[in-house]
C-alpha cells in the first residue's frame, strides 16, 4: 500500500501548526518540511541511495528530527544508535547493519574515531560538516511511501548476548501510532514532551506520532525533573512518556504543586509501578497509563487505562485496538491466572530481525516475546518476568547475558553469572559473579575486569559489584540459575 510521505502530507494539511518546540525555537510543519528537504539534498551527495542504511549518533535536538525525515526523503533506512554505548558495541551494530553512512553530532567525534580505528569502510560525517555540504540541484526525493518498506532498524539487546536489529516497517510505525491514538485519544491541543532518547523506540515513536497526529513535540536534551515539570505547568504539555524512577523524581520535585487540568496522560512503561507511587499520583490527580511494549512492537502494545491503575495494580492492561495477546504454557493456551510466555501479534509487530536471526521467536504471525506473564479473568495482563532475566535500570533494559558475554571474553574468566540488586536511585543495577582461572591474582582481577567491561559495555551496563566465587549455581542440565546468584553474596552485604 502506498501513501503520501508523512511530513509532506502533514505540511500540506496544517502547515502553520507547531511541529517542534526546542529551547527557544519553534518550528512549524511547513518549516520542518523545508529544512528536512534541504538536509535530504545534502545527504544525497553522500554514498546513499534508496534502501541504504544511514546510522545516526545524535542527541535529542530539532536537527535530529530533521535528519530522520530527511533520510526518509532519500529512501534511506534510519539506524538510530545509542549514544551511551561504547565504540566496541557501536562498531558491531554498524557492521551488522552494513551501514553506508554514519551521521554524528560533533560531541561524539572521539567516539567515532575509536569506531573507525578498526572499521573504516563507512562514510562518517558530523552534523556540522553536513550542514556545509552544497545543496544538490537534482535530488530524486521519495514523495510516496510503500508501507511495507523498512523505515528503521533499531538494535535491542538479546538474551543470547548479541544485540539484534529489529526491522521496523512504515506500516509498523503507522499502526503503532493509530493504535496508540485509539487507546489514549487525541486532541488538537495535545503536546507531547520528549525527554526520553530519540534513539529509543519510545522517542522515535513520538517523532512519528507528532507528524501523523499533527501535534507539537517538546524536545528536552535529557531528563531533568524541574524542567520536565515546568514544561507541563508552563508550556502546555499534555502527554509524556516515563518510567517509574523518572516519575518518582518528578513528583518529589513537584512538592505541594499539582499539574494543570490540561495534562491528561502520563504514559508509564518499564515495568509495574509501586503502589506508593500510584497512590501519590492519585492524590495529585495525575492520570497514569501503565503500559507494556518493546522495540519489536514499535512501542506500546498493551496499556492500562487510568481508572484501573489501583484496582488492577501491577497490570499492564489490555492489548491496543489492533493488537492481540495470548499466553502459552508448555505448548498450550494458558487459562486465566496460569503463567506462561507472552505472545503478541498485530500490524505494529515487526516481521523479524535483521539477517534472519531470532527466527524461532516468530510463528503463525505471533511474536514470542520471551516474557513471562498471565492474564486474569477479565483479560488484564500481568508481567511476571521481563524477558526472562532482563531487568530495568534507570529506564534502560539490561540483559545479563550481554554482560556475561563481555566478562567471559576476558582470558582469566572461566564462568560468569549476572543478576540485579536493588538500588535506591536506579531501581536495579547489575551485579556479577565470576569463576576465575586457578592461577589468577584475585586482588587484581576485580579492578581489571571492571576496566575491561568499561571498554566494552555502556556505563549503565557495568556491574556495580563483581564477586569472585568458586562455582556458579546450575541445574541438572548445567543451565545457569541466575535466580540463585544472590545467595552467593557475602552475608550482611548492603549497597
Amino acid at each position: 500500500m502506498h501513501m503520501p510521505h508523512w511530513l509532506d502530507k502533514r505540511a500540506s494539511l496544517t502547515p502553520n501548526r507547531i511541529a517542534i518546540e526546542y529551547g527557544n525555537e519553534q518550528i512549524t510543519f511547513a518549516q520542518l518540511r523545508k529544512q528536512s528537504l534541504m538536509t535530504a539534498s545534502r545527504i544525497s551527495s553522500l554514498p546513499t541511495k534508496q534502501g541504504y542504511r544511514v546510522a545516526l549518533l545524535c542527541s535529542n535536538d530539532s536537527y535530529t528530527v530533521e535528519l530522520i525525515h530527511a533520510i526518509q526523503y532519500v529512501g534511506g533506512i534510519v539506524v538510530p544508535l545509542n549514544i551511551r554505548l561504547t565504540a566496541h558495541e557501536l562498531r558491531y551494530q554498524l557492521q551488522d547493519a552494513e551501514c553506508s553512512v554514519l551521521i554524528y553530532h560533533p560531541q561524539f567525534q572521539q567516539l567515532v574515531e575509536l569506531i573507525t580505528s578498526e572499521y573504516d569502510s563507512i562514510r562518517c560525517i558530523s552534523t556540522t560538516d553536513l550542514q556545509q555540504v552544497e545543496l544538490a540541484t537534482d535530488t530524486p526525493l521519495i514523495t510516496y511511501i510503500d508501507q511495507e518498506e523498512t523505515h528503521s532498524i533499531m538494535y535491542t539487546s538479546g538474551t543470547t548476548g548479541s544485540p539484534k536489529g529489529v526491522i521496523q516497517s512504515y506500516s509498523n510505525h503507522w499502526n503503532s501510532a493509530v493504535g496508540s491514538m485509539l487507546n489514549l485519544g487525541l486532541s488538537e491541543y495535545d503536546k507531547w514532551l520528549v525527554c526520553v532518547p530519540l534513539f529509543h523506540i519510545s522517542g522515535l515513536s513520538i517523532v512519528i506520532r507528532s507528524v501523523i497526529y499533527g501535534i507539537p513535540m517538546v524536545i528536552h536534551e535529557k531528563f531533568e525533573p524541574a524542567a520536565t515539570n515546568a514544561a507541563i505547568i508552563e508550556q502546555g504539555v499534555t502527554i509524556m512518556s516515563v518510567v517509574s524512577t523518572t516519575l518518582s523524581r518528578m513528583i518529589t520535585q513537584l512538592g505541594a504543586l499539582r499539574y494543570p487540568e490540561h495534562f491528561r496522560c502520563m504514559l508509564l512503561g518499564g515495568g509495574p509501578a509501586p503502589l506508593s507511587l500510584l497512590e501519590q499520583c492519585v492524590a495529585k490527580g495525575i492520570p497514569v497509563f501503565q503500559t507494556y511494549g518493546m522495540t519489536e512492537t514499535c512501542s506500546q502494545i498493551v496499556t492500562l487505562q487510568p481508572e484501573y491503575m489501583l484496582s488492577k495494580l501491577g497490570s499492564a492492561g489490555k492489548p491496543l485496538f489492533q493488537a492481540e495477546l495470548n499466553i502459552m504454557a508448555d505448548g498450550h493456551e494458558a487459562q486465566a491466572l496460569e503463567a506462561g510466555e507472552i505472545i503478541v501479534r498485530g500490524p505494529n509487530v515487526t516481521a523479524g530481525y535483521l539477517n534472519g536471526v531470532g527466527a524461532d521467536s516468530f510463528a503463525n504471525g505471533w511474536l514470542y516475546t520471551g516474557d513471562i506473564g498471565y492474564v486474569d479473568e477479565e483479560g488484564f495482563l500481568y508481567v511476571l518476568d521481563r524477558r526472562k532475566d532482563m531487568f530495568v535500570s534507570g529506564g534502560e533494559n539490561i540483559y545479563p547475558a550481554e554482560i556475561e558475554a563481555a566478562l567471559i571474553s576476558h582470558e582469566t574468566v572461566l564462568e560468569a553469572g549476572v543478576t540485579s540488586i536493588a538500588h535506591e536511585h536506579w531501581g536495579q543495577v547489575p551485579v556479577a559473579f565470576v569463576v576465575l582461572e586457578s592461577n589468577t591474582n584475585q586482588m587484581i582481577a576485580v579492578d581489571e575486569l571492571q576496566q575491561y567491561c568499561a571498554e566494552r559495555l555502556a556505563k549503565y551496563k557495568l556491574p556495580k559489584q563483581i564477586h569472585i566465587v568458586t562455582q556458579l549455581p546450575r541445574n541438572a542440565s548445567n543451565k545457569l540459575l541466575r535466580r540463585d546468584l544472590l545467595q552467593l553474596l557475602p552475608s550482611k552485604q548492603g549497597m
